[in-house]
């Protein structure tokens, strides 16, 4: 069995055989710093925000890199009916072709 810590590291067997963290972006080549991110995660038809999930961040384009374990963890928690923290309200609009 394999844990995740909060800053995304693995503890446990399968820790040893996990991949190595990328240290650069791999669209810009921009150095990459640990973070906790927010993360809307979409899944079919279902939109959740999860919070402070550890990532990886580019400085220079934002994109974010998550550790297979901790997207694993995310697939889970979506796909689960564990009981929200908050609700949030959010409109959907139409795109329209400006004129």
């Amino acid at each position: 069995m394999s844990l995740i810590r909060k800053n995304g590291n693995m503890i446990g067997r399968r820790a040893k055989n996990a991949e190595p963290w990328l240290g650069k972006c791999y669209f810009c080549k921009g150095e990459l710093t640990e973070r906790l991110v927010n993360v809307d995660f979409r899944w079919g038809r279902k939109l959740k925000v999860i919070l402070s999930v550890p990532s990886r961040v580019c400085r220079q384009c934002g994109e974010k890199y998550f550790h297979s374990a901790v997207y694993k963890s995310m697939e889970k928690l979506v796909v689960s009916r564990a009981k929200p923290s908050a609700r949030v309200v959010i409109d959907v609009v139409q795109f329209k072709k400006a004129v």
